[in-house]
């Protein structure tokens, strides 16, 4: 079952197309889909630290795994770091960037 929910961007690994405090609606469950950025589980760090959700860009498929990459090549950790993805790490696909509330807006929805 597919549900919809809002992330926020921490950290600079998906600039230029994605900046710190973003918000982004994401289709959880969703399947992945090649070229699509997507909300992934990387694999724990070296000395064993879980990391958080981070956004990534879908790039190809291997084998039974999914190859995930950031658009910075300065900042954070994607496939070339830590190999393919298995299917369960893809937690969300992203379906578009949500316009920035400006001071003062209110949060409800307006019709």
């Amino acid at each position: 079952m597919v549900r919809l929910g809002v992330a926020r961007v921490c950290g600079r690994s998906m600039e230029p197309t994605l900046h710190d405090g973003d918000r982004l609606l994401v289709a959880w469950g969703m399947p992945p889909m090649r070229h699509r950025l997507a909300l992934v589980q990387l694999p724990a760090s070296p000395d064993g630290r879980p990391r958080p959700l981070s956004v990534k860009r879908v790039t190809s498929r291997v084998g039974d795994g999914w190859w995930v990459e950031r658009d910075n090549p300065l900042e954070g950790v994607d496939s070339w770091l830590v190999g393919s993805l298995p299917r369960q790490a893809i937690r969300a696909v992203v379906l578009c960037r949500l316009p920035a509330r400006r001071r003062g807006q209110s949060r409800r929805w307006v019709r």
